[in-house]
């Protein structure tokens, strides 16, 4: 029998309830099970990066250092384990130099013991900062292969970025299949080449979205793959990861050592199955297994995330559709794999070219960006036409992105200024500058709150108003179910339902909030061709005119944050700006009139 042992690193902490219930685990639902994780015998855990720092600061209103610190303290056998986006750190840009070298040092400081770098591009320039800081902290600094398939990406290609990788120093070779598209023979080959290249660990990652990954995870442990990324099994299976126990009751019957004993790995099962139960509003239709993942090559943490963002647009409906366009948009771009932020970027153009009925009628900030080089070089060629017509007359990048950034860490302290308690505060504050502000400016009133969680539905006490019921609109019957309610307050209230079993959320805002809101009144409906209006709900990030201000038609006039990404809204029509309904952080609906040019 081969005795051969097989290291495994859970993903519960982490990738797992990002792939589920859109990473909205919260801290406390974590630290009663760190005493059975620490002694499980897992070879590290992820529990951190990706995108568990932003969900804390947004929705959560945790402080994600914290988090870690807590989780250091909680797992003191235990490696700990972290997504480091290469030189977009947990953002969505890329940093300068002196940023990525801060973080990885209070990372390491706060506790992260492995670092697993990837770039979304699969670039090695942008992972050569990264990488060099890691290994000055002494930790273990993973280089990592964001595994897709398109017509430029083949298994030397991967083992010649591994190649890139082992000269900068990297300490093992991770495979990332975001988006579960590894079959089982690429697996295979992809892994026996590395195996025969080099001398280093291998670690193999990969969603169970298609069906296929534990085959994968079996068909790289023959080809002699060292570690395998698991999900412990209340939290496994369609977008997440393949299950723990399963996994490790497979190797051991197969003469495999892993380490790991089925009784502990029950207990902490257990506690998250009842955990998963609380965070059901952000459980998605998309979340079990969709072998269309195969055309659409959409990641599973995108996955559940799209569908979430479109149920906040009112378009659930056109995900199909969004599905769809997605291949057709990555093509356009030259194939970039589909992981943070290439899926964010690929994904909210290709929902806005879907919702807008009419392709790249508006392009996002970061396609633009993406089109002049601010992200690396892309895998294959991009269309030129759309190139063009997004960056205009603009230079193209050709070095390394980050060369252009000059330092910004000594800057940005001093936006932040005295709320910023430490040097994590300021690091915060670079990722998500708007949500970290908006953070600590709650933390130092004391009035930080995370969003209402739907409570579970509970039967219906004697005397109680109806909570479920069915109303008919337009000729159309619906189902409504009423499941809970947050607590009244002098701006809004939120009641949780749902309509023919889909999950919907209502607020109802206070009339003095909404007209504060909308500048003291209504906005009226775009009815005329100087009436500038938004394609999509999102939140003002930038007012670019004023009254009496002369524009021409296409010029930019504001600019929207929707779903995460930045895009220009730009003028209907030449003319004089006559008005202007709209300020920084309001909010704003399609049809609404923003500004009038006349």
């Amino acid at each position: 029998m081969n005795k051969r042992k097989i290291h495994i690193t859970d993903v519960i902490l982490r990738d797992a309830h990002q792939s589920l219930i859109a990473t909205r685990m919260r801290t406390e639902d974590m630290l009663p099970a760190c005493e059975w994780l620490d002694g499980a015998g897992y070879w590290s855990l992820e529990c951190w990066g990706g995108a568990t720092f932003d969900a804390c600061v947004r929705f959560l209103k945790e402080d994600p250092w914290t988090r870690l610190r807590q989780l250091r303290k909680a797992l003191p056998n235990t490696r700990l384990q972290m997504l480091l986006r290469g030189q977009n750190l947990l953002g969505y840009r890329h940093y300068a130099d002196d940023v990525v070298e801060a973080f990885c040092q209070k990372a390491s400081d706060n506790g992260i013991d492995v670092f697993r770098i990837f770039d979304a591009l699969n670039d090695v320039r942008n992972l050569e900062t990264s990488i060099r800081a890691v290994k000055k902290t002494g930790k273990h600094a993973q280089g990592t292969l964001c595994y897709t398939v398109s017509p430029v990406h083949n298994t030397r290609t991967f083992v010649t970025q591994a190649q890139a990788m082992v000269d900068m120093g990297i300490d093992s070779i991770a495979i990332k299949d975001m988006a579960g598209l590894l079959a089982p023979q690429a697996a295979f080959e992809l892994v026996s080449e590395l195996k025969k290249t080099f001398k280093l660990p291998v670690f193999l990652h990969t969603h169970s979205t298609s069906g296929m990954a534990t085959m994968c995870h079996w068909a790289a442990i023959e080809a002699g793959v060292d570690h395998i990324d698991t999900a412990i099994s209340a939290f496994a299976g369609g977008t997440s990861h393949p299950p723990t126990e399963s996994l490790v009751a497979a190797l051991h019957d197969a003469g495999y050592e892993t380490g790991l004993k089925l009784d502990v790995l029950d207990q902490i099962t257990l506690h998250f199955r009842a955990v998963r139960k609380k965070y059901h509003q952000f459980e998605s239709d998309y979340n079990g297994v969709d072998t269309a993942v195969l055309l659409s090559q959409v990641p599973g943490g995108m996955m559940s995330n799209l569908a979430n963002q479109l149920k906040e647009q009112g378009a659930l409906e056109k995900i199909r559709e969004v599905f769809a366009e997605i291949p057709r948009v990555r093509k356009d771009l030259g194939y970039p794999p589909l992981v943070t932020p290439t899926s964010q970027i690929v994904g909210t153009q290709a929902v806005i070219n879907v919702l807008a009925g009419k392709r790249y009628d508006t392009i996002t900030n970061e396609v633009k960006k993406y089109l002049q080089g601010w992200y690396g070089k892309a895998p294959g060629d991009i269309d030129s036409d759309l190139q063009r017509r997004a960056v205009g007359k603009e230079d193209l990048i050709e070095e390394r992105p980050a060369n252009l950034i000059p330092n910004e860490f000594h800057k940005l302290k001093d936006q932040i200024g005295e709320l910023a308690e430490s040097e994590e505060d300021v690091l915060t504050y670079t990722m998500f500058p708007d949500q970290a502000k908006a953070y600590l400016e709650q933390r130092k009133a004391g009035t930080l709150q995370p969003e209402p969680l739907e409570p579970l539905p509970t039967a219906k006490a004697a005397g109680s108003i109806s909570t479920e019921f069915k109303i008919t609109v337009h000729g159309e019957t619906y189902d409504i179910h009423v499941t809970g309610a947050s607590p009244a307050s002098d701006t809004e209230r939120r009641f949780y339902m749902t309509v023919d079993g889909v999950p919907e959320e209502i607020s109802l805002a206070s009339l003095a909030e909404f007209q504060k809101d909308n500048g003291g009144s209504k906005r009226g409906k775009a009815s005329k061709e100087g009436h500038v209006t938004t394609t999509m709900p999102g939140n003002i990030v930038e007012v670019l005119v004023k009254e009496n201000d002369e524009v021409s038609a296409g010029d930019p006039v504001l600019i929207i944050e929707a779903m995460k990404m930045e895009t220009e809204v730009k003028a209907s029509a030449s003319g004089k700006v006559v008005a202007v309904h709209i300020k920084k952080g309001d909010r704003v609906t399609p049809g609404e009139v923003l500004v009038e040019i006349e």
